[in-house]
């Protein structure tokens, strides 16, 4: 029995050191590119939305599927859509198939933003990620996050 319970601790322990790790790479990743973020036009998390809206199909999607997807509360994206929306950059809809539901769709204004910002911010994700890991590395970091989500 004292081998089990060793076994645990020190798989309890692997466990708690991936998490920081994991953690703190997020935390000073996310640090660099909020500094190095390309525009003042928008935020850092409503490029979040942005990003997230313009990879699903017709570039909409419930506010409910889409808050999973953010680092935020269901009232802070509320809010920030109705912030977007009341700059052009989305558009809110009721959702024909449940009149208590509610659509955000990219609007080509947009969209147009997102790419021109994408562009450059993609730039800074290489640089910072790219630069730091092999194409080996990347595809295995992407393969162990993705388990991680799944």
């Amino acid at each position: 029995m004292r081998v089990n319970r060793v076994a645990l601790v020190t798989d309890q322990s692997l466990a708690i050191d991936a998490w920081e790790s994991l953690f703190r790479a997020q935390v000073s990743v996310l640090r660099q590119l909020s500094a190095e973020f390309p525009t003042a036009e928008i935020s850092f998390t409503e490029y979040d939305v942005l990003f997230n809206l313009s990879r699903q199909p017709a570039r909409r999607m419930r506010i409910r599927d889409l808050i999973p997807h953010l680092l935020l509360s269901q009232p802070s994206v509320s809010r920030m859509i109705d912030r977007l929306a009341g700059r052009g950059l989305v558009e809110k809809q009721s959702d024909p198939s449940d009149a208590r539901g509610t659509i955000v769709a990219l609007t080509d204004e947009g969209y147009r933003l997102f790419k021109r910002v994408a562009v450059v911010h993609a730039d800074s994700i290489a640089r910072r990620v790219g630069g730091s890991l092999d194409a080996d590395e990347l595809v295995r970091l992407t393969e162990l996050c993705d388990r991680l989500r799944g």
